[in-house]
């Protein structure tokens, strides 16, 4: 992932020389990199004339069996009243040709925008080397604290079948020694066989279910998240969670302060993590059971997110693709002083 901000005319041309360059390592035809040159562009030229604390990414898409890229944009601009009229070419709100949102629309594979007056804009795009629209069920950002170029915050996600599992963490402090405190959550979860049952959790309260002991289910979230906790020591730690959706069922494992909820019809239920540190303290492990709403968003996210955002502002989101969902939450409630991030599960 690379953020930039696009703060005067000259943030225009090095947005699109940074697509090029992915372009060009991702090894994208000459007509197909030209597409993305383009959007990239427009994009960074909308932020320009039209934004306030506009930011621009790119990213490494690996949901195929080839890699795209991703583009992102975020600002706290004045927000837009008729989403569907700025998508289309020709739509100008201050006398320019206005063809940006509606060229980026027709070069993308994919593409999306989300706006409330007075919150901001949102925009996803993606791009492959061959045209093509894969089904995007799960998708994250994150983004390091101002001054720092590596993300303390980190997520993975694999499928298996039918079910998605999700690990973020948000790795203690910044910088390199909190992103290797992270990249150990992650390798634990996603990479290495389990070594033993999990802990046996005690009674839950709440508004959840809790399960009982693991009794060996290695592959469960409460186990995924005991295996973190024993990877990390020796690291700074963090917090962890480990999220698992099939159906419309998630069970979810957490230790620590990420946030972790189901967003579903203008509502938001929290998932409950225990107290602790991973990879320090760790009293228990527990895992609790939630129901998934069809059309619903299963989001985890770290505290450089404000949990403090209001479903109220921002209206519909979780029907959206879940990268885009993602974005507005780091636009409505994201802190420059802290790393940030969040990954989706679109059921």
């Amino acid at each position: 992932m690379r953020w930039l901000a696009v703060e005067d005319a000259s943030a225009v041309v090095a947005c699109r020389n940074a697509g090029l360059a992915m372009a060009s390592r991702l090894q994208f035809p000459a007509a197909r990199a030209d597409a993305l040159a383009l959007a990239v562009t427009e994009a960074a030229s909308n932020l320009h004339k039209h934004a306030r604390q506009g930011a621009l990414l790119l990213a490494v898409n690996r949901d195929a069996d080839v890699p795209g890229i991703d583009l992102v944009t975020i600002d706290s601009g004045p927000g837009l009243r008729d989403v569907g009229a700025a998508m289309q070419d020709g739509h100008s709100t201050v006398g320019t040709l206005g063809i940006g949102l509606g060229a980026i629309r027709r070069l993308a594979d994919f593409c999306d925008l989300y706006s409330v007056p007075g919150h901001g804009t949102a925009l996803v795009a993606r791009f492959w080397p061959v045209p093509r629209a894969p089904a995007i069920r799960c998708a994250g950002l994150i983004r390091p604290i101002t001054g720092e170029t590596e993300c303390g915050d980190a997520y993975g996600v694999l499928r298996t079948g039918d079910t998605v599992t999700a690990v973020f963490c948000d790795g203690l402090g910044h910088g390199p020694l909190a992103a290797a405190a992270a990249a150990a959550a992650l390798a634990a979860v996603l990479g290495e066989p389990a070594t033993g049952p999990a802990t046996a959790m005690g009674p839950a309260t709440g508004s959840a279910s809790a399960s009982g002991p693991a009794s060996g289910s290695a592959s469960e979230p409460v186990a995924l998240l005991e295996r973190a906790h024993r990877r990390m020591s020796g690291t700074r730690g963090g917090a962890v969670a480990v999220v698992q959706v099939s159906g419309q069922l998630a069970r979810f494992a957490g230790l620590g302060n990420v946030a972790a909820f189901i967003l579903s019809a203008g509502s938001r239920k929290s998932m409950l993590s225990v107290p602790g540190i991973a990879g320090y303290q760790a009293r228990a492990f527990r895992q609790f059971e939630y129901e998934v709403p069809p059309g619903a968003a299963v989001i985890l996210h770290s505290d450089g997110i404000s949990s403090r955002w209001e479903v109220a502002a921002v209206p519909g989101v979780e029907t959206k693709d879940p990268l885009l969902i993602a974005a507005v939450l780091l636009a409505e409630a994201g802190i420059h002083r802290d790393d940030a991030g969040v990954v989706v599960l679109a059921s």
